[in-house]
């Protein structure tokens, strides 16, 4: 009998575990910055939260309790500032004014912890020794960090969003938050996400550019700065506005003021001579006023025009951070 020979086989090579080891490596390296993001989310929830339920249950209550709802409209009688609004507003506004921050949060920690101190350390480039290449190193510092900054972005901005159409009578009694304003309008829909994904992008690039912690962090704050600055200031012109006109002063209005402004007899715009007689008023050729502004319903066309700007300057930021890194390691990217 012929005895059966054991043929040893060759072990079967484990698949590479690659992206998942390198993602893996890079939430453990960031374990603190992935936590106190999720502190804030947490805390940013519960705040609007509170304020779409008992804030706002509060701050009715204490309305009806001040006979303030008898009152008739226009009259000063019932000057409604009591404790619970005051509260109630106050939650609201430090909610909206967090996820107003969150994006120079991401510029600093992107450029200063993401990429500038691992460039600075040597980490960075210890690992594109190893199996993990200058580019898919790059492209997992910025899909990870997006995936989880859009997700609790977009949590925010959703009970943001609930909150701002439950509370709109609230608002109106007190004349308070309007949709046009910087955090509100932010805040109430994709503009926030955006602004986040830039301040990473943004950060992202000063990190590569600088190559030190410090340097990096202040680089990154103060290019988004810029960047949010201007696109605020281009936002009242980013949709054509609608004009109203008035014989005998403004007209009345609801929303956001562009300009405004006299008219003249032949129809020119000319600034206001703030005339009280008549004779001003032929001295100046004045025979009307006119206002351009955004009524509400301008809210989304604004709101999606200035994302796609923010979404295109990120995505240029993005290209500029890869070609930046292939330029400093030729053909290792």
């Amino acid at each position: 009998m012929t005895a059966a020979l054991a043929v040893e086989r060759p072990a079967t090579a484990t698949p590479s575990r690659g992206p998942r080891g390198l993602v893996w490596a890079m939430l453990r390296l960031h374990r603190w910055a992935l936590w106190c993001w999720a502190l804030l989310v947490a805390v940013g929830a519960g705040a609007l939260l509170w304020a779409w339920g008992p804030g706002a249950a509060a701050a009715w209550a204490e309305y009806y309790e001040m006979a303030c709802d008898t009152v008739t409209p226009g009259d000063l009688a019932c000057d409604y500032t009591g404790a619970a609004y005051a509260r109630y507003d106050s939650v609201v506004g430090t909610a909206a004014a967090l996820i107003g921050i969150v994006p120079f949060l991401t510029a600093a920690w992107a450029g200063g912890a993401l990429i500038g101190r691992e460039l600075e350390s040597g980490t960075a480039q210890l690992a594109w020794t190893q199996s993990v290449c200058p580019a898919r190193w790059l492209a997992a510092k910025l899909a990870v960090p997006a995936a989880l900054l859009v997700s609790g972005t977009l949590v925010l901005t959703l009970l943001h969003h609930m909150l701002w159409s439950a509370d709109g009578a609230l608002r109106q009694v007190n004349s308070s938050r309007h949709w046009y304003a910087g955090t509100t309008f932010e805040a109430n829909g994709t503009l926030a996400t955006a602004y986040v994904l830039l301040g990473l992008a943004v950060g992202v690039l000063a990190g590569l550019l600088q190559r030190r912690a410090l340097a990096a962090l202040g680089t990154a704050v103060v290019g988004l700065a810029i960047l949010t600055a201007a696109l605020r200031a281009l936002r009242p012109h980013l949709w054509p506005v609608e004009t109203l006109t008035g014989k005998r002063g403004y007209p009345e209005w609801t929303g956001m003021v562009v300009g405004d402004g006299a008219l003249t007899s032949t129809g020119a715009r000319v600034p206001d001579p703030h005339c009280d007689t008549a004779k001003c008023y032929a001295d100046h050729d004045v025979v009307g006023y006119y206002r351009d502004y955004h009524p509400s319903s301008h809210f989304w066309p604004l709101q999606l025009v200035e994302t796609g700007i923010a979404l295109a300057v990120a995505g240029l930021a993005v290209l500029a951070a890869f070609a930046l890194l292939r330029r400093r390691t030729g053909a290792a990217v």
